[in-house]
């Protein structure tokens, strides 16, 4: 396996640092608001990345974390007690902040589980983790890499010039960055100097602060992520992920710090594109963006699934109008060849193994859009089969097709029926099974009428019926 490392700027091979052995640490939500369509491709794209590792025989633990403090999170809670306040519909007046973001955490739960993301093997929050991150900054200040503020903020900050590979992520030099902006900067040696505690305001509340040497205040988001990958993952690890808006400074400052405390930190750092709205940058101000919550009620999760896993992890992924139907249409060519080769076989199939042209694509730095150039194209073989009635052909195609939906994660998420319910689904094609099986046997016995009255139904609640040499077959129309 070859996956880009953006530490290096190139794709090198992967080999775990245990062998049989991954460990994956994957940047989370901060829970401010619900989730945004971003959020949910780069939850997308790490998600068929563990899958393919376990694919590939791998034991793969996952750590996605929840920044559940923050200073947005605090922003937003005190502006619910604000008289006055005109509550957003996703946001309810007079709530704390750590009620506010539970909520939200589990709107992206609820996110995640309806598109088959996995449920990560650990997914830590920040406020249980306080511990881990003093010990952090202790560290970090007997080496000489960090300094409580030189005013009585409480504030301690990492010495960016103590750390001589400091820019080596993103490929900066230290002079030409511009001030970390996450403090104030009358307490640092250098306005680029970035917090890893900041000392409590009068302004927060006291729930959202902790005793610490430096007096009572809260983790920095940097630090964070630190803390809780190195818990779970230990001082070295094989791979950090996240969206590529988090290169920097998120992600710089994380490698600077856990190396700087004497750790070796991610071995591959793996970063996600962007989604854009017909080529533009997605913005509420100019009204061109589209969530997770309206794509879902446009289409159903497996569409939704589809579209924003289809692209390349690391390239751009551009919504149009027409993006969800065309992801409908490709959906519903592997759901259609998947009924029709269970009901020529007389059995559901169980996922074989994938295809070697699909192993080359997704060993090749993930490379899904040439894996589901292989799915598709075996999808058509598997109907050339059905077309000749040759069963042990479909049987081949069908256990193929079911081995790439499962590593791409569609097998996870609910079909086609009511609000994606797979038991709607289920009755669904029940029913539609009874009412085919209904018309043979008025075609049997020379009844066309009652075949034909049978058919027209069926069409009029959206099942189109075709006839072929293997028996009747039936689509959902468009």
């Amino acid at each position: 396996m070859r996956f880009y490392d953006t530490s290096q700027a190139k794709v090198r091979d992967f080999t775990p640092l245990s062998p049989g052995r991954v460990g994956l640490y994957y940047c989370g939500a901060t829970v401010q608001g619900m989730p945004h369509v971003g959020h949910v491709r780069s939850a997308i794209a790490f998600d068929i990345l563990a899958r393919w590792l376990e694919y590939r025989g791998l034991e793969v633990t996952v750590v996605r974390n929840v920044t559940d403090i923050d200073d947005k999170i605090l922003e937003k809670s005190a502006a619910s007690f604000a008289e006055g306040f005109d509550a957003p519909a996703d946001y309810r007046e007079r709530e704390e902040w750590f009620a506010l973001a539970y909520r939200f955490e589990q709107e992206f739960l609820r996110a995640y589980d309806t598109l088959g993301v996995r449920r990560p093997t650990y997914e830590p929050r920040a406020t249980g983790h306080i511990t881990e991150m003093h010990e952090l900054i202790v560290e970090l200040i007997e080496r000489g890499h960090a300094y409580p503020a030189l005013d009585d903020s409480g504030d301690v900050y990492f010495d960016v010039r103590s750390w001589a590979g400091y820019g080596e992520l993103t490929r900066q030099k230290v002079d030409d960055l511009q001030d970390a902006s996450d403090a104030d900067p009358r307490g640092k040696r250098d306005p680029r100097d970035f917090a890893l505690w900041k000392g409590h305001k009068a302004t927060d509340p006291q729930s959202a602060s902790w005793p610490s040497p430096w007096g009572r205040g809260r983790p920095g988001w940097h630090l964070e992520c630190s803390a809780m990958a190195g818990k779970y993952l230990g001082s070295a690890f094989d791979i950090h992920g996240g969206g590529l808006d988090l290169r920097f400074p998120h992600h710089e400052n994380e490698l600077a710090q856990s190396r700087a405390a004497g750790g070796d930190f991610a071995n591959f750092w793996m970063h996600n594109g962007m989604v854009t709205y017909e080529g533009e940058k997605m913005s509420k101000s100019i009204g061109n963006t589209i969530s997770p919550a309206e794509m879902l009620a446009m289409a159903e999760p497996r569409v939704v699934r589809y579209f924003l896993g289809q692209a390349h992890y690391r390239s751009q992924l551009d919504y149009r109008p027409t993006s969800l139907e065309e992801a409908t249409a490709a959906v519903e060519r592997i759901d259609t060849f998947v009924r029709n080769a269970r009901s020529l076989t007389g059995n559901d199939g169980a996922a074989t193994e994938v295809p070697v042209e699909f192993s080359a694509a997704m060993d090749d730095d993930l490379n899904v859009p040439q894996a589901l150039a292989v799915l598709h194209e075996r999808v058509r073989a598997g109907n050339t089969a059905l077309a000749a009635v040759d069963a042990s052909a479909v049987t081949t195609a069908l256990g193929t097709v079911l081995a790439m939906t499962e590593v791409l994660g569609l097998d996870d998420v609910a079909t086609a029926g009511a609000a994606g319910d797979p038991a709607a689904s289920a009755a669904l094609e029940s029913l539609v099974a009874a009412q085919i099986e209904a018309r043979a046997q008025a075609r049997a016995a020379k009844d066309w009428a009652a075949a034909d009255a049978i058919r027209d139904n069926l069409a009029a609640a959206g099942v189109v019926v075709e006839d072929s040499a293997g028996g009747a077959r039936w689509t959902l129309a468009p």
